[in-house]
């Protein structure tokens, strides 16, 4: 064993000053491949590298015919190079020609070599390439042999990231330089063109080779001592639930894990570096578990990574702050991120782009209320993106161009520019109504969060706050905010708005919005779980300091509440109860009350569509949360992809489920608008007004192309075309309103 290591050690120096020898990066391929080689007694060193995600490239080789280099391409999964490279795991066989998927190349003289070992070259995740050894003799190659040849490729892995191969062609150009396109899916509509700012910066390894293990085992023992004790100290926080604690818990089996140092110190006694270990360790656990279904271990996998980069940052001491700066547009990219470290940027940032993250999640409520386009569920762009790298970020069509060629960011140039174009044309209209040829009137309100949103009340042209959502402040905290927090902040809200009416939904938490010190509830279904109004009335307390606070904010000015998700009429009316009992309770302590009040409901589930009279008599205001109503309507959760997309607005069913609330509330004479994405649409916005809704509430950057839209049509004719389609059996109106407009004066 120890003339094994020894051996191991002696080649990857062998392999450091063969890197550090002047030399273009084909030079130094052909060195490596020779030294390999030579130091394994085998008469064949092939390195195939990536030229794109799913085509190998042969760039260098001893044994095989020269002419062959760079020419010879194959499919990730073809060939047994092709199978090392989609498994990321070793093929090792003494008979490769009668291995399963063997593929011959007669262009490369192969056909006279028996046994084969191939081992992937990656880093964290990242496929980078295939290390291949051939010899003669038919022989399965031993552990040890696997394991220095694993060691070696990730010398490799780590040299490639630091650009020492980098030469003329496809895969030899330099990581990180190549044009790269994601496609992820919405997550805040909008277009931003900017510099890459990383949440989390990569690690760079760049010593991965060391001459003392013994020195390098000390290293890593006392940075794994190091991580122990700041698990151990965030176990030992007096605030931790019963379920936080549990996760912790797990998260502490692995820093404490003798397996995982075992395996690393291996690592260093081969002679990788105390930092290579740990990196190679987590690329292997990476392509073991990235395969695996199971939720609990794709989790751990997550707790896996943390934990290595923490151990990364003690040993290299590289923290986030690299000391790079801020770029002037910068957009934001990371795994997924927290709302409140996204506030800490604010409105420096251009655009978001997240790994993972959901439509609903606090990034995106975050993202909608900073009004900057977020792509979500962009695979693997934390891999490929570098701090200042160009970016191009299309949050309509949920695509993000990463260094993109001159020809498509002149066309993305030019969609901006279309699009500020219009925003102009809409500023124009900020302050006539929105009034349809028809002589109709519909009010147009925004959606709000934050005190940064309010400006916009002003410079879109909005009539007031048609949601206001008070749970931003409950989610940015790390504890419950208090009442007198939360009072000043409503209080500046109603003074931003100089006596525009604002609508403040009451706590709407629970299902993807789950406050830090909330214990999470293990729902199968959240969005149909304990959440909203449920969690009001079940937690009083909180409730009613939510209440007080409003109402303490107001100073003699109007309030208007709403209650969200009210499924039926007992829900609101405790609601409501607890809301009137806290106004008599402050006028009988004294302070100043609302000249008015407003006390309304937010109509998102079906069933309060067909409550009593009496709740639509009871209700100051209805406003139907689309969102919601429709993922409900139509069975189609809004958190998931496959499906969220898959039904319309102006499916007719949905539009006379609509006309049937219209009705209601016309027949108790109570206000009614309509909130959600759907409003924000123009086309969308359109049917909604046609269908006798006076009150729209979107996004700021909404109101003007759905002002214009509403000013240059008769919605008299609109509704006769969605009855006449409605009455002829038409399962959705969206291509004859479609024509309509085509045939309007726009």
């Amino acid at each position: 064993m120890d003339r094994t290591e020894s051996e191991s050690r002696k080649l990857l120096r062998r392999l450091r000053d063969t890197l550090a020898e002047v030399g273009a990066g084909q030079e130094r391929l052909d060195r490596i491949t020779h030294l390999i080689a030579d130091s394994m007694g085998c008469e064949v060193c092939s390195i195939y590298l990536f030229r794109d995600e799913e085509t190998l490239e042969l760039c260098a080789t001893e044994g095989l015919k020269k002419e062959s280099v760079h020419q010879t391409r194959m499919r990730i999964g073809e060939g047994l190079v092709g199978r090392v490279a989609r498994t990321l795991t070793p093929v090792n066989t003494a008979n490769a020609p009668a291995e399963k998927g063997f593929r011959y190349m007669p262009e490369t003289g192969e056909e006279i070599y028996s046994s084969f070992l191939g081992v992937p070259i990656q880093r964290v995740g990242e496929k980078l390439g295939v290390i291949v050894v051939q010899s003669k003799i038919a022989r399965e190659f031993s552990v040890d042999e696997v394991d220095a040849l694993e060691v070696v490729a990730m010398v490799l892995a780590e040299m490639t990231e630091l650009g020492a191969f980098v030469g003329d062609g496809g895969a030899m150009a330099g990581l990180h330089k190549r044009p790269a396109m994601f496609r992820g899916a919405t997550g805040q509509e909008g277009a931003a063109e900017g510099r890459v700012w990383l949440h989390e910066p990569r690690v760079v390894v760049t010593n991965p080779v060391a001459d003392d293990p013994l020195t390098e085992i000390e290293r890593i023992r006392a940075a794994v001592s190091a991580l122990r004790v700041s698990v151990d100290d965030l176990l030992a926080a007096e605030s931790l639930d019963k379920e936080q604690k549990q996760v912790l818990e797990a998260y502490r089996m692995f820093a404490h894990s003798r397996g995982w140092l075992r395996r690393m110190e291996e690592d260093i006694t081969r002679g990788l570096s105390a930092e290579a270990a740990v990196e190679k360790e987590q690329s292997t656990a990476r392509a073991r578990l990235e395969s695996v279904a199971d939720p609990y271990l794709r989790d751990r996998l997550h707790d896996l990574d943390d934990l290595s980069n923490r151990l990364l940052r003690i040993l290299t001491g590289q923290g986030r702050d690299t000391g790079a700066e801020m770029p002037d547009t910068p957009i934001l990219v990371a795994r997924n991120i927290g709302p409140a470290e996204l506030l800490d940027y604010g409105r420096k940032l251009r655009g978001v782009v997240l790994e993972e993250g959901s439509v609903g999640s606090h990034a995106a409520v975050v993202a909608r209320a900073l009004a900057i386009p977020l792509v979500i569920h962009a695979d693997r762009i934390t891999a490929e993106a570098l701090n200042g790298d160009a970016i191009l970020v299309d949050g309509d069509q949920g695509v993000v161009h990463l260094r993109p060629e001159d020809t498509v960011a002149a066309a993305f140039r030019d969609k901006i520019a279309m699009q500020a174009a219009a925003q102009s044309r809409y500023a124009s209209l900020r302050d006539l109504p929105a009034e349809a040829k028809c002589g109709t009137r519909i009010a147009l309100h925004m959606n709000a969060g934050l005190m940064a949103d309010l400006p916009s009340l002003v410079g879109s042209g909005a009539d007031g706050v048609g949601l206001f959502r008070t749970e931003l402040q409950f989610l940015i905290r790390a504890h419950v905010p208090k009442r007198s927090e939360l009072a000043a902040i409503y209080s500046s809200v109603m003074d931003a708005a100089k006596g525009k009416r604002i609508a403040f939904r009451t706590l709407d938490i629970g299902s993807d919005k789950v406050l830090p010190y909330m214990k999470r509830v293990d729902e199968p279904n959240p969005a149909m779980g304990w959440r909203a109004i449920r969690v009001g009335l079940d937690k009083p307390g909180v409730m009613r300091m939510q209440l007080q606070a409003l109402i303490r904010a107001a100073k003699g000015r109007c309030l208007t509440v709403m209650f969200p998700f009210v499924a039926e009429t007992g829900e609101f009316e405790r609601a409501r109860r607890m809301l009137l009992d806290e106004v008599e309770r402050e006028r009988q302590l004294g302070h100043a009350l609302p000249p008015s009040l407003e006390i309304g409901a937010m109509l998102e589930t079906p069933s309060l569509a067909y409550a009593p009279d009496a709740f639509f008599e009871m209700c100051d205001f209805i406003s139907i949360g689309g969102n919601d109503l429709k993922q409900f309507f139509f069975a189609a959760d809004r958190e998931n992809e496959a499906v969220r997309r898959r039904y319309d607005m102006l499916n007719t069913s949905f539009l006379r489920f609509v006309s049937h609330i219209v009705g209601r509330c016309a027949a108790s004479d109570t206000p009614l608008s309509f909130c959600g994405e759907d409003a924000g649409r123009p086309v969308e916005a359109l049917c909604i007004a046609a269908l006798g809704i006076r009150t729209l509430s979107m996004r700021p950057a909404s109101i003007g192309p759905v002002k214009h839209l509403i000013r240059h049509v008769d919605l008299t004719e609109l509704r006769a075309v969605i009855d006449r389609e409605c009455a002829a059996g038409a399962a959705n109106v969206r291509a004859p309103v479609m024509d309509w407009l085509a045939r309007q004066d726009i």
